[in-house]
């Protein structure tokens, strides 16, 4: 279908595109930007007047769930592709599994699914999943989740092998043994309200180990949930030294610190921990500049599972349709231009992932997300498609409004 979106402020960050333009699509792909194509007739006029028209968002790490609902959330919230987690139910270590998952997405026909395969047989750290079977099944790269790889000597064996045919490894840096007991970020807050800590230490030693692990083996890898001051200067020692090492950051930790748990607050526990406020800043400073991609971390919960007292609460919040106004929100707080910003979740997650997306130039795939900047919205259970009901923003007015999603040119949420 030929498709021209008009009036609105198109913002292509990957190629420093800032303008008030028509964006014109066709078989799918954009088809030209500004001025119309030779002979192109449009089928449907999409006004896109006070509204910004961007690249669809790339979420670096959404659970599904529930694969029809969150695919749901995550058109509704701009995604257009969605990085899975392989620490599904069972575990994303078979080729059958990953395939399964692949066309069920694509039957559903809303934002594209794109897993990471277990990097071991049923997360346990031990024996290497089939990484090359789960590669043509469509996987991404390779991940623990949050399923620790205790044995080093396994994961050098692991990084080896993935680098011998190319293959990502996305991992979690968090020491096992100095997290394993561990609710709250260790400090202040977590002294006061009797809560075992995890020292910032758990996620710098992990750090360290891994990026030795790179030296030796020429692994590519990406660290997922950074949440420390001293994780992100390993990460840059790292990067400056010119190691394949890449990091993303939840969008919670850009605006949350230990200070929000309040008095045991369930909905502010998180994976890896909530840290201080000078951590939080320098969450901040990487994504403003360029270090970091912005990711929602969403893993929906169930209610129950959050009416528990904060050391039994599951850790996590929704994230898919809040990841666009709390990624705005966080951009005016920080004095971020809105480009940069929407780089960090449209550009950034694609050169990560490798991908030939993420941008609006001729013959790019037509993923699209507009949406109004100004429009406001209160978070309530009742107003998320997700499954999960779960937040520490519930109850607030969130600003920036998805109006219309497409995928390949389809409008799969709006119109």
């Amino acid at each position: 279908m030929n498709i021209v979106i008009e009036n609105g402020r198109v913002i292509d960050p990957k190629h420093g595109v800032d303008r008030s333009a028509s964006l014109y699509i066709a078989d799918g792909k954009v088809a030209a930007l500004g001025e119309a194509p030779a002979g192109f007739v449009a089928e449907q006029r999409i006004d896109a007047s006070d509204c910004v028209v961007c690249p669809g968002l790339i979420d670096l790490g959404a659970r599904l769930n529930s694969i029809e609902a969150e695919l749901a959330a995550a058109v509704a919230g701009g995604v257009t592709s969605v990085v899975v987690p392989p620490d599904a139910d069972p575990p994303l270590d078979e080729p059958e599994l990953a395939d399964r998952l692949v066309h069920r997405g694509a039957e559903i026909g809303k934002a594209r699914v794109l897993p990471l395969g277990a990097l071991t047989l049923g997360l346990k750290g031990e024996r290497l999943a089939e990484l090359a079977g789960l590669k043509k099944a469509g996987c991404v790269a390779f991940s623990q989740a949050n399923a620790p790889v205790v044995d080093t000597e396994a994961l050098l064996r692991a990084m080896e092998y993935a680098a011998t045919f190319g293959f990502a490894v996305w991992l979690q840096p968090q020491d096992y043994w100095l997290s394993r007991n561990g609710i709250a970020h260790e400090g202040e807050v977590a002294s006061r309200l009797g809560l075992a800590g995890i020292p910032v230490a758990a996620e710098t030693i992990a750090i360290a180990t891994i990026v030795q692990l790179v030296r030796d083996t020429g692994c590519r890898v990406h660290l997922t949930r950074l949440s420390s001051e001293s994780g992100v200067d390993l990460v840059r020692q790292a990067r400056n030294e010119g190691l394949p090492v890449s990091f993303d950051i939840g969008v919670h930790h850009l605006l949350l610190t230990e200070n929000d748990i309040g008095f045991f607050n369930p909905h502010a526990r998180f994976c890896p921990p909530l840290r201080t406020q000078k951590d939080r800043l320098a969450l901040s400073e990487a994504a403003a500049g360029g270090l970091a991609a912005i990711c929602s971390d969403h893993t929906p919960v169930g209610v129950d599972d959050k009416l528990l007292p904060f050391g039994e609460a599951k850790p996590g919040a929704t994230g898919l349709e809040v990841l666009l106004p709390l990624t705005l929100k966080w951009a005016e707080a920080a004095h971020v231009p809105l480009p940069l910003a929407l780089a960090r979740i449209t550009s950034a997650p694609a050169e990560v992932l490798g991908l030939e997306s993420g941008h609006l130039a001729v013959g790019a795939v037509a993923d699209v997300c507009v949406f109004d900047p100004c429009t406001t919205w209160q978070l309530t259970p009742e107003a998320l498609k997700s499954r999960g009901k779960n937040s520490p923003w519930l109850g607030y007015l969130m600003a920036g409004k998805v109006k219309m999603t497409l995928v390949g040119g389809k409008v799969v949420f709006g119109g």
